[in-house]
């Protein structure tokens, strides 16, 4: 930089985020010994979420995770590519790859999301055109959602036919992932379970898909969504309780809560 010019200030955007970690050091990172030392030995998140690169839809803000919960994938409206062993670097493929073979995730989420504009991209049939350079062909994943989509009556409002695509994409994210061979043998083993959840944060709700062709159906709170493909996470057991007024539970010399039995 040439002398007597003083440095730019730094943007109100940047600053923010140096308070924000500032903020993050004192009410997390030096809250929370246990779970930082914890972490330094590796990561051993039991969720893969899928998820959108749009900023208004974060998914550890979204479900509060605390650091090392979820590993995140993030790309243009949250889209699986098939299985395609090329050779060719393949960002989210690897990623895939990583959570399942490496970290073994129990749980993987595909996360769409209302007003998607990789999802706009997609059913304006922005392909080969001097707009992006590489967002059409991207989202040219999941193009057998734009055929669907112009399959539809032409006089449906866009804001449905918009909803529909972003659902629909999340479903043919899941066929994508189904498959990955070993996503397909880790389903089959009932060691992982696919899951497709939209969130519509316009009215702040959040369904799941009930099969990889759907439909979708909204998550009531305190209550796990089933999978779209894979066993069901089995219920905790009820803790064990001392016998006093009313049922009480004991458990045997292995820890298993036997059956309750009347004080």
């Amino acid at each position: 930089m040439a002398r007597g010019i003083p440095p730019p200030a730094p943007s109100g955007a940047l600053r923010r985020l140096v308070d924000g970690f500032d903020r993050f050091r004192g009410q997390h990172f030096e809250q929370d010994h246990d779970l930082y030392d914890a972490l330094l030995d590796g990561q051993r998140p039991e969720v893969m979420i899928i998820a959108c690169s749009d900023s208004r839809t974060d998914p550890a803000i979204i479900y509060g995770a605390k650091p090392g919960e979820l590993f995140v994938i993030r790309n243009v409206a949250a889209l699986v590519p098939t299985y395609e062993p090329d050779h060719r670097p393949r960002g989210t493929s690897a990623a895939i790859e990583f959570g399942v073979k490496a970290l073994g995730v129990r749980h993987i989420i595909v996360l769409g999301h209302s007003f998607c504009a990789g999802v706009r991209c997609l059913l304006e049939h922005d392909h080969g055109g001097a707009r992006f350079e590489f967002v059409s062909d991207w989202v040219n994943i999941a193009r057998e959602v734009r055929d669907e989509m112009d399959g539809l009556v032409t006089d449906a409002e866009r804001a449905v036919i918009a909803r529909r695509a972003e659902q629909a994409s999340v479903l043919a994210s899941l066929r994508h992932l189904a498959t990955y061979p070993f996503v397909a043998e880790g389903v089959e083993a009932g060691r992982l379970a696919l899951h497709g959840w939209y969130f519509h944060f316009g009215w702040g709700l959040l369904q799941a898909a009930e099969s990889l062709h759907g439909p979708f159906r909204q998550v009531d709170g305190g209550t796990p969504p089933a999978p779209a493909l894979g066993v069901a996470e089995a219920a905790p057991p009820l803790p064990c309780l001392r016998p006093g007024p009313g049922p009480a539970r004991r458990c045997d010399a292995a820890g298993v809560p036997a059956r309750p039995t009347e004080p």
